[in-house]
């Protein structure tokens, strides 16, 4: 597949990179933005889809009867192409720019978070309504989270008050997936789990909150756009319980970004605009 990489607002290495991952996934992939880190870019983006991009410590010995993407140095810049076979050549070379004594400096393996889930619509269809049915907000990263009636949702931010809003979260950006999270009453509830524990800003209920992924939605007046899976981590462990991974994995809600603003409220219906 041969896609035009002369879009002059991104580095040549991103459109290269871009080229390289379209012809893996054999469909488009979108521009990241001119204020944008490609690599955190193309990485997010995947995440939406259930594929990630795997660092490969050993590039310059590495061999796969299968596609790769490597990164190689010509002079001052650098550049990026698909590589396959055992040992590997050159499968696609956007720039036309590869050569024998060309060294690489880096390589990833694109493939699923979960081998088991389609890259295709992995989180299912957009779900039916459900409402708000608890609001979190915390001043600081690793502080205990207070109960609210409403907050103010800050489009392109977070909620007012709350440390993802202000930049001080622990998982801050930059990049999309940051700004709101949200986890199903009925899940922390079979594992019995508070919601204050679980670290999200909304618990829903009577809603499937992984079929919002890549997908816009209206909590109340306003509008967001799911992004990924709010995965469990050995960081929301630490700060809750152990043994959370295992009963959270696709379980623990999902990372929104806020597009239009407003006021979220207590009892507030969500639903699927898309």
């Amino acid at each position: 597949m041969n896609l035009d990489i002369s879009d002059r607002s991104v580095p040549p290495l991103a459109n290269e990179l871009r080229a390289c991952l379209s012809e893996i996934l054999r469909s488009p992939v979108p521009v990241p933005g001119e204020a944008d880190d490609p690599m955190r870019f193309f990485k997010q983006w995947l995440a939406e889809r259930n594929l990630g991009l795997v660092p490969i410590a050993d590039a310059i010995a590495f061999d796969w009867p299968g596609q790769w993407i490597a990164v190689f140095r010509d002079g001052d810049r650098e550049h990026a192409v698909v590589m396959f076979g055992s040992p590997s050549g050159v499968w696609l070379d956007p720039s036309n720019a590869y050569h024998e004594s060309a060294r690489i400096e880096a390589a990833w393996m694109l493939t699923p978070l979960d081998l088991h889930l389609p890259t295709d619509n992995p989180y299912g269809a957009a779900p039916t309504a459900g409402t708000v049915a608890t609001i979190l907000i915390t001043a600081n990263a690793e502080a205990p989270l207070s109960r609210v009636d409403e907050a103010e949702a800050l489009a392109g931010r977070g909620l007012a008050g709350d440390r993802y809003a202000a930049g001080r979260g622990t998982f801050s950006g930059p990049g999309p997936g940051y700004e709101l999270t949200l986890v199903e009453a009925e899940v922390l509830a079979e594992i019995q789990l508070a919601s204050e524990q679980a670290r999200r800003n909304i618990v829903t209920r009577g809603i499937s909150l992984n079929g919002l992924v890549g997908h816009r939605f209206r909590i109340g007046s306003i509008e967001c756009v799911g992004r990924r899976l709010a995965e469990p981590c050995a960081h929301l462990e630490k700060l809750a319980r152990p043994g959370l991974l295992r009963p959270l994995v696709h379980r623990g809600g999902i990372r929104a970004d806020i597009v239009r603003g407003g006021v979220i409220r207590l009892g507030d219906e969500i639903e699927a605009i898309d």
